[in-house]
């Protein structure tokens, strides 16, 4: 007889994505990855993953367009072991997950940067700031323009709506980094508003 999953797929094809992280471990996931900072922002971004591995990309592709649990559980688990092994000597790090615009947060019901890190700071524990950055505009989607565009793209696309403490570490998290406009935009709105000491973060370049 059938198992019960195999007739769902029948019915359901799962998506190849989705097909993709069924079938790895959380160890192997873990075991991916593999920081590195990526000098294309200032200060430079740790990233965790390399987007080229096929289970990398799905799970970013899964939380970020599907809402995936299992997306989720496996990006916060890598950076949650991130964190825990940081040593950063800042007792106080904020989280501050990149911002949507209003169009695509009402087209997709959440903020994939900002899921991982609520998951992230309730386990361990960090505060989380999902108001302290702002868009100040839509802007277009940085997929659909070509490299030499997207920095001019996210010039002036974020603003603070407070002052920043300068003694707290900001840890901005995004999911993908490319060209590292979006990070930068952020990066450089924290600073206007104070902020010294700030760690750009990327779950994959």
């Amino acid at each position: 007889m059938m198992p019960l999953r195999h007739w769902l797929d029948f019915l359901f094809p799962p998506r190849e994505d989705e097909r993709t992280l069924r079938d790895i471990s959380t160890d192997d996931f873990l075991a991916l990855v593999t920081p590195r900072l990526v000098p294309i922002t200032r200060p430079e971004t740790v990233r965790l993953f390399p987007f080229n591995n096929a289970s990398v990309r799905a799970a970013v592709h899964e939380a970020k367009y599907h809402g995936s649990e299992r997306a989720f559980a496996l990006l916060t688990a890598a950076l949650n072991d991130y964190l825990c092994d940081a040593d950063d000597g800042f007792t106080k790090p904020i989280i501050v997950p990149i911002p949507l615009g209003k169009g695509r947060y009402q087209e997709r019901g959440f903020n994939q940067a900002e899921e991982v890190a609520r998951r992230v700071a309730n386990e361990l524990g960090i505060a989380v700031d999902s108001a302290l950055l702002i868009r100040t505009r839509e802007t277009a989607s940085q997929v659909s323009l070509p490299r030499s565009k997207r920095e001019e793209n996210m010039r002036g696309a974020f603003r603070a709506t407070r002052r920043a403490n300068p003694a707290y570490l900001y840890i901005v998290i995004d999911d993908v980094l490319t060209t590292g406009a979006t990070l930068q935009a952020a990066i450089d709105a924290l600073r206007e508003a104070g902020a010294e000491h700030i760690l750009p973060l990327a779950l994959a370049h």
